[in-house]
């Protein structure tokens, strides 16, 4: 029992040991992370809502059916090089820094989209079309395989403890204002422009605009600082620093400076021999909360129009009116996921979705506007749950010197796997056997993995991030949190002192705790 007294014995906090985060700073991390994932989605965006207009363009056939799983093809095979991306740019992040890798993928990212705009149709080009279009999805599915879990790692090793969830949810503010973007210009320019206009030139032009996004956020990017937890986890890799004297928890114990210069071979070994639950369950919230966003987001307006035969522009304008709800409440759910806890939140959302995925999908297809709505609103407010509530979650899984890395490859293989593949999968699925619930029984599979995932979650919410040390806003908190660990260390040396003179009655009181 001593042995166990000992274990748990660790120094108590100093004031060098706790970070006090410069709040302008922290603001423009959090805003040039947002804003790159906002680029990222508007693209998302923007496709989702033309996949009928390219399949029309880019694949010629007699089937408006076989089009929409052609274009769907071309969208699911970006996320078929994301892991690529999340090999290469993953392990480089924690090598070289979380900032570099950023601007790199926001520059590959603006480039590849504003390409498309500029690409020959299948009535020009025969099949260098399409396969153009493939290769410009590929470069951006390449770049994208570091920018979520680049944009989530900076925002988290940037963020308050106490405030990481709220400060995270803002992230994916930034995915759905930029989604309803992109889907609200499609909106318009459909309306305008009419169906043969968008087919003949007008689709061309949300792709264009990609271009002074991509100058703006690269802009944003170039002027931010490393992360502190990265310049400290750099500063523990010198070779004369060791982990001698880092207090349990905190800094970078049981990473030397060797494992700091671990190549990125290593790195990915390491990942997945000594973090693999971790990946596991990384991987599995991931796909809750992707399948769900790639359904709502991607899949439903063609879903709605193309399967159901719904108006077009109501449809469009129901998942747009969705996304908005979304992200007004996106924010209100991450400060909740600082109060109540990262587990109850994704619990919540995923229990709910089981339940709940067959009466929205009903209610869509019901027709008119006021019931698809109601469906929409109830998918809506599921995938906030998990949206508002990953970006903290996900990255505090992983220690500072392989977060990036395991992250990315985590990340990214869900993705693919799950849910990129989403809109593809379940229009195939629909094409083959004629069911047109097969997107609810998909939300809850997935509903079913996440809630699998959140039961072997260990709660985060108000902790530091593994390896680093405590992170609050004022240097009052600072004061606080230090007299409190001191206060923590007084009793635990207490315990040890009555133990060794009263060895069974400490053994007693342990048992009744």
């Amino acid at each position: 029992m001593l042995r166990t007294l000992l274990r748990r014995r660790k120094r108590p906090l100093s004031i060098e040991d706790v970070t006090v985060t410069d709040r302008p700073e922290v603001r423009r991390a959090v805003s040039a992370a947002a804003l790159g994932n906002m680029m990222e989605w508007f693209d998302f965006g923007v496709y989702a809502y033309m996949a009928a207009t390219l399949g029309k363009v880019f694949f010629p056939s007699s089937s408006p059916g076989a089009q929409v799983v052609s274009a769907f093809a071309t969208f699911a095979a970006a996320f078929l090089v994301r892991p690529l991306g999340g090999l290469v740019f993953g392990p480089l992040g924690d090598r070289i820094g979380r900032q570099r890798v950023l601007a790199a993928t926001m520059i590959m990212m603006a480039v590849s989209t504003f390409a498309v705009g500029f690409l020959p149709g299948y009535a020009t080009a025969g099949f260098g079309a399409p396969v153009l279009l493939l290769v410009c999805r590929l470069v951006q599915g390449f770049s994208t395989g570091g920018e979520y879990a680049g944009a989530t790692t900076y925002i988290a090793e940037y963020a308050p403890d106490k405030r990481r969830g709220f400060l995270g949810s803002w992230l994916d503010f930034g995915t759905f204002v930029g989604y309803a973007l992109g889907s609200g210009l499609v909106t318009v320019l459909t309306a305008v422009l009419g169906t043969d206009g968008m087919t003949d030139w007008g689709w061309r032009l949300p792709f264009l605009v990609a271009g002074p996004l991509g100058l703006i956020g690269l802009y944003m990017r170039m002027r931010l600082e490393e992360t502190p937890a990265f310049r400290a986890e750099t500063e523990a890799a010198g070779p004369d620093r060791g982990t001698a004297g880092t207090p349990e928890g905190t800094g970078t114990a049981g990473e030397g400076g060797e494992e700091a210069r671990q190549s990125g071979h290593g790195r990915l070994k390491e990942i997945f021999t000594r973090h693999w639950h971790a990946v596991l369950i990384c991987m599995g919230l991931v796909v809750v909360y992707n399948v769900t966003s790639y359904m709502v987001t991607s899949y439903l307006p063609t879903y709605m129009t193309e399967t159901l035969g719904q108006d077009a522009t109501t449809s469009q304008l129901l998942i747009l009116g969705t996304m908005i709800v979304v992200a007004l409440t996106i924010t209100t759910v991450g400060r909740s996921s600082d109060v109540w806890g990262r587990r109850p939140v994704f619990m919540a959302g995923s229990v709910a979705l089981i339940a709940l995925a067959v009466p929205a999908m009903l209610l869509i297809r019901a027709g008119g506007a006021l019931l698809p709505a109601l469906g929409c609103l109830i998918l809506g407010l599921l995938l906030v749950c998990f949206a508002g509530t990953a970006a903290a979650t996900l990255p505090a899984l992983f220690p500072t010197r392989l977060r990036y890395g395991a992250l990315s490859v985590s990340y990214n293989i869900s993705v693919s796997l799950f849910g990129g593949t989403t809109p593809l999968v379940v229009s195939a699925l629909i094409e083959t056997t004629d069911d047109e619930m097969v997107p609810a029984y998909y939300l809850m599979a997935a509903g079913a993995i996440g809630a699998v995932s959140t039961f072997f979650l260990h709660e985060t919410a108000g902790k530091p991030l593994r390896g680093s040390g405590p992170m609050v806003e004022t240097p009052e908190q600072a004061r606080e949190l230090v007299a409190g660990s001191r206060t923590e260390a007084g009793r635990r040396a207490r315990d040890i002192w009555l133990h060794l003179r009263h060895p069974g009655r400490h053994r007693h009181h342990e048992r009744k705790d």
